[in-house]
């Protein structure tokens, strides 16, 4: 039979709202949502309201989807009475604070799942897979291809993997009100990098430069990959929260070690519609809440503290120091 879940909601906006309808399509009861009604003198919900109610409630989750600064807050307040925690990007605003809450649930024995929903997008999921067996042996190739790559490509394969590459992460749309308690990094940035991190080993990676412009709407970063397989591969990521268009594309250079000729292409990781505009990719959404279930239900643990550490990665990455442009 399947299990009923206990919810606890913190903010009711935009993403508390359609994180609410997914998780409730799924059988999850909201015993409470904690919103502006409930919020002290500092903004914050007070932790007398939320002791109050858990003690007389058996929860098995909350979820965080209150403005950015304060997630750390809720997410360490729920962890350390033992309640797993959903809660939307960025995990904190600082790097440390991040590490803090992984660390806990770890200590606690409990789940702490970062709502960066272009990590479940089919379109990157598709796009990693190709472009890891690109850029990997071709016995990993085959085996995550299965079907889909002959034998006789095998060599084709060998060349990608001897290429160095450059990938370009852009992220862009028009002014919105939404999400102005942060700079630009930790409202967008992280999502790439959580794409990048989802790729490569976070200790691999070295951070070559970072700008914020002095309005915190557009940042850009730069990071060489200095260990590993991908050792001198370069990354670069632009995002921009006060853009004149929308768009997230990922993009990809690499020269045949051969002396080939390159092979370049884009990937658009959302479609448009007839105004240019970007439309959300509604699976990403289903797809995060699916996993998350899975891992409430016991399944997939290492899957999910690795993803836990991953979203730390992120904030740590998103915080380092910067130039102004």
């Amino acid at each position: 039979m399947k299990k009923e879940y206990k919810a606890v909601l913190f903010g009711n906006g935009t993403m508390g709202e359609r994180h609410r309808k997914f998780f409730e399509y799924s059988g999850v009861r909201f015993l409470r949502i904690f919103d502006l009604d409930d919020l002290d003198s500092a903004g914050n919900v007070r932790t007398s309201l939320v002791d109050e109610f858990i003690s007389n409630e058996k929860i098995d989750f909350a979820v965080i989807a209150s403005p950015a600064t304060t997630h750390y807050l809720y997410a360490k307040l729920c962890l350390e009475r033992k309640i797993s925690v959903f809660v939307e990007k960025p995990l904190a605003t600082l790097g440390e604070q991040a590490q803090e809450l992984a660390d806990l649930a770890i200590r606690n024995n409990v789940i702490l799942f970062v709502a960066q929903s272009e990590c479940f997008n089919p379109v990157f999921l598709n796009f990693r897979k190709h472009f890891m067996a690109e850029h990997g042996d071709v016995k990993n190739a085959t085996r995550n291809f299965r079907d889909e790559v002959r034998l006789n490509e095998c060599a084709e394969l060998n060349k990608c993997a001897n290429s160095s590459f450059r990938l370009e992460f852009r992220r862009e749309h028009k002014y919105s009100a939404r999400c102005r308690d942060v700079n630009v990094a930790l409202d967008l940035l992280v999502h790439d990098l959580s794409l990048c991190l989802s790729m490569f080993h976070y200790d691999d990676l070295k951070v070559e430069k970072f700008t914020i412009s002095k309005n915190e709407d557009r940042a850009q970063m730069q990071i060489s990959i200095v260990n590993g397989a991908h050792a001198g591969a370069e990354l670069d990521f632009i995002v921009d929260r006060n853009s004149d268009i929308d768009v997230r594309t990922i993009s990809v250079e690499f020269a045949r070690g051969d002396g080939g000729p390159a092979c370049d292409y884009s990937v658009s990781l959302a479609p448009h519609n007839e105004n240019g505009e970007v439309i959300h990719i509604s699976d990403s959404l289903e797809n995060e809440h699916k996993f998350f279930l899975k891992l409430m239900a016991g399944a997939c643990s290492e899957w999910g503290r690795r993803a836990a550490q991953s979203a730390a990665n992120a904030v740590k990455l998103a915080t380092i120091s910067t130039a102004s442009s």
